[in-house]
């Protein structure tokens, strides 16, 4: 078994490839080497070069391999399918120019979810049109990368949108065929959902092809459930932590990968809000020496 530990932009706050507020792409993966990792994933398509040649120079200035990349659009708007396409084909192209194997797919926030993040009984429901309409998009897109470019694919359940919550990504999972739509695990997000990742992985560990280690903060967490707190101010309240200091059990979470096997990459994501005091580069090498200090290498 090899399990390797990479990191990835929205560790230094980038959630979007035009936010005037990013770092630069060459600061991120000067600061991701300067960490201690020896890879990256895409973040954004638009945020690193498009271009193979200058991303390929990046890269080797570091010595960083690239992991794979994300597609954080709205599976859940039909209107915004042409956006979702291309961010789909873009992803996969960077992708495969690098060598890069994981794609992953997260329906990203809806205004329709964002109020009840975390709170599963309260949140919207699609009815059986929107769900299935929703659903098959998901399954064009894992089929593009999976048939079309070779890719992993993997769907990741994320806070605030319609693939949230475990029986929401657990229906998923039994609609959609397993050769072309596998799971990038969150830990951070099911456990913000109100569910116990760990329990989660044991039932589902022959399909989890990545895993996105990120921790929760429990106090934060208890507080903006009760307070009803959406999820963009959860997030200003600082409910993603650094490993270790959440209610995530990241060595059982270490003993189920070993038990299974697992090889392969897993990726640090600490989602920071970059409008407040952080040091990216800072708790991204505290969060690889805390990996290395339960067993992770």
């Amino acid at each position: 078994m090899t399990i390797r530990i990479g990191n990835a932009p929205c560790s230094w706050g980038v959630e979007f490839a035009d936010d005037p507020r990013n770092p630069t792409w060459q600061t991120v993966l000067k600061e991701c080497a300067e960490a201690g990792y020896t890879g990256i994933e895409l973040g954004p398509v638009g945020f690193m070069p498009e271009d193979p040649a200058v991303l390929a120079d990046g890269l080797a200035e570091h010595d960083l391999e690239l992991i794979g990349g994300v597609v954080f659009r709205p599976f859940h708007d039909p209107d915004q399918w042409g956006d979702v396409l291309d961010g789909t084909v873009r992803t996969c192209k960077a992708l495969v120019a690098h060598g890069a194997q994981h794609l992953v797919l997260i329906d990203s926030i809806s205004p329709r979810r964002a109020a009840t993040a975390g709170r599963a009984s309260e949140a919207e429901q699609m009815d059986k049109a929107e769900w299935t309409a929703y659903r098959d998009r998901i399954a064009e897109s894992a089929r593009i990368g999976a048939e079309e470019y070779g890719l992993s694919v993997g769907i990741h359940a994320h806070a605030a949108g319609f693939m949230d919550f475990e029986p929401e990504l657990e229906r998923l999972l039994d609609e959609v065929d397993e050769k072309i739509l596998k799971i990038c695990f969150d830990t951070g997000h099911h456990s913000y959902a109100g569910f116990d990742p760990v329990a989660f992985m044991k039932r589902h560990i022959d399909r989890i092809s990545y895993m996105h280690f990120k921790d929760i903060d429990p106090k934060v967490k208890a507080d903006v459930i009760a307070n009803r707190t959406d999820f963009y101010e959860a997030c200003g309240q600082g409910i993603f932590c650094n490993l270790g200091d959440g209610d995530v059990d990241f060595p059982a979470v270490r003993q189920v990968l070993i038990d299974a096997g697992f090889s392969g990459w897993c990726t640090v994501e600490q989602d920071c809000d970059p409008t407040l005091d952080v040091r990216p580069v800072d708790d991204a090498r505290a969060n690889r020496e805390y990996l290395e200090s339960i067993g992770f290498v």
